[in-house]
């Protein structure tokens, strides 16, 4: 049996990458190469001495603002001119960075017009790469072969947003088909890789597909109802001047129902395996018992699972929030304002999708756990 859920695995891994491979070539396949395109040559590198700090305060009529220059050495780190010293500028202008120091991991342009090296951003990547392995490290340690397949199904999740999803959308493709194709891809490929070929999975996967598809209809419809237009921020403005036409209204949908799955995902398999255990331990037999065990379960998941979705859309909106608040001269204004309709939008159209979850998946449980001549071992 052991041979059999190894060779399932390798299956899943298998198909996976096919699908990423073949979903990355067609994605990608009407996208405008960047041959043609000017490429600014970056450095890394450590800074050194801080030679001069010179502040210029100017402006035109009333408006008045500082400019900082800092003129300082930098130690080199990238491969080809590893250890070079050279020298470099910081422009400071009304604090929009944070001064360099003695010490700092830099990321440097070479200004080609001016001949001299210009700071652009400090090098964070590396402690993040840090702090990420370390917490790769503990979720294998605590879950050990479940928390190495959580790690796996993540990596593929991962990649099909920035192989498939991602270019299919820069490439012009259909991007409800494509929202769609990759939510299903997600849903699947974790649940086989993480739970394994067992109803437990089935059930979560069907409940959860429900949510989703709830989730996907309601949005569709209160796109129509609501009038968007799909501008909502600076970003949106930035993509209409691409070439390949962003149908941005299409992006909302699809940025709204991608931020809801992994909540309805998580609903639907902690139901199905809670009334899983609840059946194995003798407790509930019946459709009807594990039905309204699988109600009384979710509704203890709803109440944290909404704060979860609602707090993680109001903290990844928190400037947002600051700035229309602080600048706001009318609820009125403030509240009918497309980019707070869609905030709002992508927290209500998550939790009627966990709504639906719920009782379909506990429909499922109930339907499937209770088929005479199961056994949990032996998959489908």
């Amino acid at each position: 049996m052991e041979k059999s859920n190894k060779t399932f695995y390798i299956c899943v891994l298998i198909l996976s990458a096919i699908f990423l491979f073949v979903g990355n070539r067609f994605a990608s396949g009407e996208r405008a190469g960047p041959d043609d395109v000017f490429t600014p040559s970056y450095y890394t590198g450590v800074v050194t001495r801080v030679i001069e700090r010179v502040e210029d305060p100017h402006g035109i009529g009333a408006l008045w603002f500082e400019t900082t220059y800092l003129f300082f050495e930098v130690r080199l780190t990238g491969r080809g001119r590893r250890g070079e010293i050279i020298a470099a500028e910081q422009h400071i202008t009304m604090g929009d960075e944070r001064e360099i120091s003695v010490g700092d991991r830099i990321l440097l342009i070479f200004d080609d017009f001016n001949h001299r090296y210009i700071f652009t951003n400090h090098v964070r990547i590396n402690a993040i790469m840090i702090l990420s392995v370390v917490f790769l490290a503990l979720v294998i340690l605590f879950g050990r072969k479940k928390g190495f397949n959580a790690i796996v199904a993540l990596g593929f999740t991962c990649l099909a947003v920035f192989l498939v999803f991602v270019p299919a959308i820069l490439s012009g493709r259909n991007i409800y088909i494509t929202t769609f194709i990759v939510c299903l891809y997600a849903i699947v490929s974790t649940l086989m890789l993480v739970v394994g070929p067992n109803k437990k999975a089935l059930s979560a996967m069907l409940g959860c597909l429900g949510g989703v598809l709830l989730a996907g209809a309601l949005m569709f419809v209160m796109d129509i109802v609501l009038n968007l237009t799909g501008v909502v921020d600076h970003e949106t403005h930035l993509l209409l001047i691409l070439e390949n036409h962003i149908d941005l209204r299409a992006l909302i949908f699809a940025g709204v129902i991608i931020g809801a799955v992994g909540a309805i995902m998580d609903v639907a398999m902690s139901i199905s395996s809670s009334l899983w255990e609840v059946h194995q331990a003798g407790a509930e037999s019946d459709f009807a018992s594990l039905f309204k065990s699988g109600i009384n379960i979710g509704k203890d998941i709803l109440g944290t699972m909404l704060n979860t979705l609602i707090l993680a859309y109001i903290g990844s909106s928190l400037s947002l929030i600051l700035v229309i608040f602080a600048n706001a001269t009318s609820m009125a204004m403030l509240f009918n304002m497309e980019m707070i309709i869609v905030e709002f939008l992508r927290a209500l159209v998550g939790s009627f999708g966990m709504f639906l979850t719920i009782p379909l998946t506990a429909g499922i449980c109930g339907w499937l756990y209770t088929r005479e001549g199961y056994d949990e071992e032996m998959g489908f």
